[in-house]
């Protein structure tokens, strides 16, 4: 593509080719089937996310100037066409991966059938099951009788009905059915000697548009499922009279009716009612217009109910104790005599709750102070602290209200603390809160003792059975001094700190990371040993990139795995053939942020909550923890070196994005997620 840097790959083109790896999870035949279909619906909401967010920012930047290269030397526009050409191409694999996991449900006498296929018996449990449960949800709207074009909501999904009355079928009205999202997309019929059948909620309509329209005495009735995707900015108001909370709240409200970005719709619809939702919905044709199959909304899939044998689903991880934590009473003198490291969701996220749970009614605790992101529906998390300041104990809580798409959670959650007391803190100004940390202070022997916990995860215990991510709980003076420090600014923002041992951003992280590729590049120019480790979700960040590419230059053995967004080209001769990078994607959302420096043979680890990307680096708070402790050191090495071992859900991330899996001469197969687990279990006997 015209105007791209050398060295650099596009982040909106480099985030498509990591959906694709969402994609192949889907495709293949070694992933339990109904696995398969919750992986299109993973990849369907990645993509809905993607165009909300990223698509909309392109689009707002190529209305602003559509030829300056200001997106990592690409040019918007062009940006643009590129992702409408690989989303149409993505679309077409996705519709022969799910009609091909269709037929082997079929082979497991599991069958997703739709309105004309239904048999008598079937035909009348629907008709019944419209009656009671869809219909009172259900108000169609007939677009003749409307001036504008109705508003069409950001995540839900419509029926457009073509009605034709008359002797010959001359006369013809419009409606909009929207499918009701409070209810279940999947309606499990009563099964038969032939197997289960599931028929989604689409098709329940779809049997009964003649009983919804039968005022009309229609001849025939034809019906598409379509779907808008809206502009997530949240355009923040400007008014010093109202407070944060009612400045996003109103902003909130004011996304849902954000600018369409893509209009997606079901590939066989007529062509005059194409036109006809294009010439009313004020679309141009060459807007984001995508064409699928017969259903949209296939995030609903990740939902999709368990049927047939346990082999068509993973089996459920048991997670593990951690040896160090099990049969104790208390957890405390477990860390003060030693720091503690956590992996989830191999080891029970229990602990980190537990904890919590502990402090808020040991009499010894003082106080406790935390940072909040993204919080579960029903969050342990907070009713731990409610209960604390039941117990009276000082709690404060960063809330960063700025999550997105967890905002009004978020507000849900922050009233709720402050109604029990709690001092809130709504993050930093100009800054977005996204470190994982938490300090409990507790009297010991008429002094205070901290214990702290820095992680690479939200403190949300439901996105803890799927994430992979890493916790030290420490009492060690030297981290959890300056994790005091911190919450400091969080409280008073001019108190910046300074910090010898945790790396800090947006002050310290970004040079601190320079300094310590350079060391490798100095040791390598010297001919000592030199490499760089390090796991994330994405790597954008134009300095760092290039760091890293002066560094492989010098001999620095650079080895990467970003799940995400790579923006960095590995191999390529004279500039980065020291570097190679793969990516994870397996049943577990990689998530940990690991970073590993030679430093001359006394290597340097850290954990973090920040990937390599200038938002992370110049634009959140954010903190990365050094262990010091030599036994985590090798935990975090194991876990390191068995995913670099991975010939089974590795892929290799080169400039042509292919996504081919990672071959291996070893024979034996070698999955990383599982051997972790095994690695841990032995250690946990």
């Amino acid at each position: 593509m015209p105007g791209k840097k050398k060295g650099l790959i596009n982040r909106e083109l480099s985030w498509l080719s990591f959906n694709e790896r969402v994609l192949q999870e889907a495709e293949d035949i070694s992933v339990p089937l109904i696995e398969r279909l919750r992986f299109l619906g993973i990849y369907s909401n990645n993509r809905d996310e993607f165009f909300r967010v990223r698509v909309a920012t392109v689009r707002r930047l190529s209305r602003f100037s559509k030829e300056l290269d200001i997106l990592q030397g690409y040019v918007p526009s062009q940006v643009l066409n590129s992702i409408q050409k690989i989303t149409l191409k993505q679309q077409n694999r996705f519709e022969k991966i799910y009609i091909q996991i269709k037929k082997e449900l079929l082979s497991n006498k599991i069958s997703i059938i739709n309105e004309k296929q239904l048999n008598e018996k079937q035909g009348e449990f629907v008709k019944e099951y419209f009656k009671s449960t869809v219909q009172p949800s259900l108000f169609p709207i007939i677009l003749e009788n409307t001036k504008s074009f109705p508003y069409l909501k950001d995540k839900s999904i419509y029926l457009v009905v073509k009605i034709l009355r008359g002797k010959n079928k001359s006369r013809v009205s419009y409606a909009l059915v929207e499918i009701p999202p409070q209810l279940n997309r999947f309606l499990i019929l009563p099964r038969t000697s032939e197997g289960k059948f599931v028929m989604l909620l689409d098709d329940v309509i779809r049997y009964n548009l003649n009983s919804i329209f039968a005022i009309f005495d229609s001849n025939d009735i034809e019906s598409f499922i379509i779907k808008i995707t809206r502009d997530a900015e949240l355009d923040m108001d400007a008014d010093i009279s109202k407070s944060y909370v009612e400045k996003l709240s109103k902003s909130l409200k004011n996304r849902k009716k954000g600018s369409p970005v893509r209009l997606t719709y079901d590939g066989d619809i007529s062509v005059d009612i194409m036109e006809m939702l294009i010439t009313r919905m004020k679309f141009r044709k060459k807007d984001n217009l995508i064409p699928g199959g017969r259903y949209h909304n296939f995030k609903d899939f990740i939902n999709f109910p368990d049927l047939g044998s346990s082999n068509l689903t993973y089996k459920s991880l048991v997670p593990l104790e951690h040896p160090a934590l099990k049969s104790q009473v208390s957890i405390f003198p477990v860390i003060k005599k030693k720091d503690v490291m956590l992996f989830f969701p191999y080891q029970s996220y229990g602990y980190i709750y537990d904890m919590l749970r502990e402090a808020s009614i040991d009499p010894k605790v003082d106080s406790i102070k935390i940072t909040l992101y993204r919080m579960a529906k029903e969050s342990i998390i907070v009713n731990a602290l409610i209960n604390a300041l039941k117990n009276g104990k000082s709690v404060t809580v960063i809330v960063e209200l700025q999550a997105r798409f967890d905002e009004e959670a978020n507000i849900f959650w922050a009233n709720q603390l402050q109604d029990e007391g709690a001092t809130v803190i709504f993050g930093v100004p100009g800054l977005k809160v996204h470190s994982k940390l938490f300090i409990i202070a507790r009297k010991e022997s008429n002094r205070t003792i901290n214990y702290a916990h820095v992680g690479t995860g939200n403190f949300n215990e439901e996105t803890a059975k799927i994430y992979s991510d890493v916790s030290l709980l420490t009492s060690d003076t030297r981290v959890t001094n300056e994790v005091v420090k911190v919450f400091n600014f969080y409280a008073n923002n001019y108190k910046t700190g300074s910090y010898r041992h945790l790396l800090v951003s947006p002050w310290f992280m970004r040079n601190k990371f320079i300094q310590l590729i350079s060391e490798e590049i100095k040791n390598a120019k010297k001919g000592k040993k030199a490499f760089i480790y390090a796991k994330l979700n994405s790597i954008v960040d134009d300095e760092l990139i290039t760091k890293l590419y002066s560094a492989s230059k010098a001999g620095v053995k650079i080895k990467l795995i970003v799940r995400g967004i790579c923006s960095l080209v590995a191999g390529r001769k004279g500039q980065s053939e020291n570097i190679e990078v793969i990516s994870i994607v397996d049943k577990f959302l990689e998530h940990s942020r690991i970073f590993v420096f030679c430093n001359d043979e006394d290597e340097k680890y850290f954990i973090s909550s920040a990937d390599w990307m200038s938002r992370n680096l110049d634009h959140r708070s954010e903190v990365a923890v050094p262990i010091y402790d030599k036994n985590l050191k090798e935990e975090l090495s194991e876990f390191l070196n068995i995913q670099f071992s991975d010939n089974t859900k590795s892929r290799v991330i080169d400039e042509k994005q292919s996504n081919k899996y990672v071959t291996s001469t070893n024979l034996i197969k070698s999955r990383s997620q599982v051997e972790f687990y095994k690695y841990l279990h032995k250690k946990s006997l």
